[in-house]
């Protein structure tokens, strides 16, 4: 062979090569990561499904691609977020935060595999026929949240004793907020609780609510576990710091963040759980074969250092009781 043509031919072959690298990137599966939260606090549960997926022996880059599409706790952007990434032709679609964006992705497509993760009721509010038999192209992560709200509502008076008035802050755009607010009523009733409901769904609104604590007279302060309150975490526990109000949360990263204590299950166990599923389904499997798995594990965290800063003395019994005490 002449050194012209050798040089033509490994030319060619050069040229060849990043196509013949693309044809395989192309080939390799994408999961559209849908979330109604932000990428900022939502950090630890992204990392939480990575190690899921991991588990399945599959790794994002080698094995998977993942697209990631953020609401920020715009629920109304939700739609066409899911449509963006049913047009990226996804492998599967993967819910984070909540019912909203698993209602989304629900509706965006009826053939594409969705496992979500973190939602509430899932049967009650329409995205499985039953727990065990899912049916369709969807399933995931239950959680217990409005189920918990009685069991919130006494912790928060074991810590506020006198506590006649209580707020319970929701946001009326998750289709969750309803049961909250049914499951709350009847326990702070038997509590001998006064519950003053406070919607929020913006931010704006968020410091309205809690610039009504003082009218409201309520001394504590439920906020339901939701998206969007995730999303505003650090915004919602400053306030509650400021208006000198003891709150109680859903999910530990409230009280790692400075708040006063939650109680829920682990949300970062459902992520991770949910990576899982991906994976299984990836690999073969039929969401409308695998039940919707219901939470094991139950967090009760509290921050003394908060808690001095309010005034209040934590019973040893509460604190015995902790998984985790922050100090």
């Amino acid at each position: 062979m002449r050194r012209r043509e050798f040089i033509t031919l490994i030319g060619g072959a050069a040229a060849a090569w990043p196509l013949a690298v693309r044809a395989q990137q192309r080939a390799m599966p994408v999961i559209g990561f849908l979330s109604s939260r932000s990428p900022g606090e939502s950090a630890g549960v992204v990392a939480a499904f990575r190690r899921g997926l991991g588990e399945a022996a599959l790794a994002e880059g080698r094995d998977l691609i993942i697209a990631f599409r953020w609401a920020e706790g715009r629920y109304d952007q939700l739609p066409a977020l899911a449509a963006d990434l049913v047009g990226l032709k996804v492998a599967l679609l993967f819910a984070a935060g909540g019912p909203p964006s698993a209602l989304a992705a629900k509706a965006a497509t009826s053939t594409i595999p969705v496992v979500f993760s973190g939602s509430n009721d899932p049967v009650g509010v329409g995205l499985v026929a039953s727990l065990n038999r899912p049916g369709g192209n969807v399933t995931g992560m239950s959680t217990f949240t409005s189920v918990l709200a009685a069991k919130r509502l006494e912790l928060l008076k074991e810590l506020v004793p006198a506590a006649a008035v209580m707020a319970y802050l929701i946001n009326p755009s998750n289709p969750t907020a309803e049961f909250e607010r049914k499951e709350s009523a009847p326990a702070a009733s038997s509590l001998g609780i006064q519950l003053r409901v406070l919607n929020a769904s913006a931010e704006q609104e968020l410091d309205a609510a809690f610039a009504t604590l003082p009218s409201l007279r309520a001394e504590g302060l439920v906020v339901a576990p939701e998206p969007f309150f995730d999303s505003q975490r650090d915004r919602i526990v400053s306030l509650s710091a400021r208006h000198s109000v003891p709150a109680i949360y859903g999910f530990r990263d409230y009280v790692v963040a400075g708040g006063l204590i939650s109680y829920g299950t682990s949300i970062t166990d459902s992520y991770r759980q949910a990576g899982i599923y991906a994976a299984r389904i990836l690999k073969g499997e039929k969401p409308s074969d695998l039940p919707v798995m219901q939470p094991t594990k139950f967090e009760l965290v509290l921050n003394l250092k908060t808690a001095k800063a309010l005034g209040l003395t934590v019973p040893l019994t509460l604190q015995a009781a902790a998984d985790e005490v922050i100090e």
